[in-house]
């Protein structure tokens, strides 16, 4: 298990990519490593990518190079304002941004956003049901009932358990790409009107080992 690194600075990323490059370790491994240590957020795949090619081509300077033109209006105290209106609203565009701090250009928020303040924008992740207190007590409760019964029954009780499930079954339930792949030569008409779930449906309840009757 590693332990992970927070909030490593830009030189000391890039001077590590430089010395396991040197090493002929391969991009994918080094990307591996970073994330290992420094958490997913270290760089982004295109950054990582940019500065691997860079070392190749043979630059040895880890830091920023110096810029001509306007100085940069992003310091450390603007870094400070947007984090703080992304906290206020995790669901925030840089168009929302722009709106906020109408003063800075779109490029130097997505900036901030991105290679400063190290955010993705990312999915939830869908899980099947939320538990509450009491379902997580009565399951702590049926899990200390079932060990107590088979330290003194032995295997005997895993024969008398009987485990059921529930699930609704469409009257009609359309094929799906893999079932419906058919031999075909390269020419043919491979589209398929998408068919949707039957409206009607019923509760099918399968209960098991101690039977294989299906209740509905």
């Amino acid at each position: 298990m590693f332990k992970t690194i927070a909030d490593p600075s830009d030189s000391e990323v890039r001077s590590l990519i430089r010395f396991l490059n040197a090493k002929n370790v391969k991009p994918a491994k080094i990307h591996r490593q970073l994330v290992e240590i420094y958490g997913e957020n270290v760089m982004t795949d295109g950054m990582f990518r940019k500065w691997v090619r860079q070392f190749n081509d043979g630059r040895t300077n880890v830091h920023d190079e110096a810029r001509n033109g306007r100085p940069s209006v992003v310091n450390d105290g603007l870094v400070t304002k947007v984090n703080e209106k992304i906290r206020e609203n995790k669901r925030f565009t840089i168009r929302m941004l722009c709106d906020e701090f109408s003063q800075i250009p779109k490029t130097a928020l997505h900036e901030i956003v991105v290679n400063r303040l190290n955010y993705r924008k990312l999915r939830s992740r869908w899980v099947t049901k939320m538990l509450t207190d009491v379902h997580n007590t009565k399951r702590l409760g049926s899990a200390l009932t079932f060990f107590t019964r088979y330290s003194e029954q032995g295997n005997e009780f895993l024969n008398k358990i009987v485990t059921g499930d529930e699930t609704w079954v469409c009257h009609v339930t359309p094929e799906s790409k893999q079932q419906s792949m058919e031999w075909r030569h390269s020419r043919s008409p491979t589209k398929k009107f998408k068919t949707s779930l039957s409206a009607h449906k019923i509760m099918c309840t399968v209960y098991a080992p101690g039977t294989d009757r299906a209740f509905c």
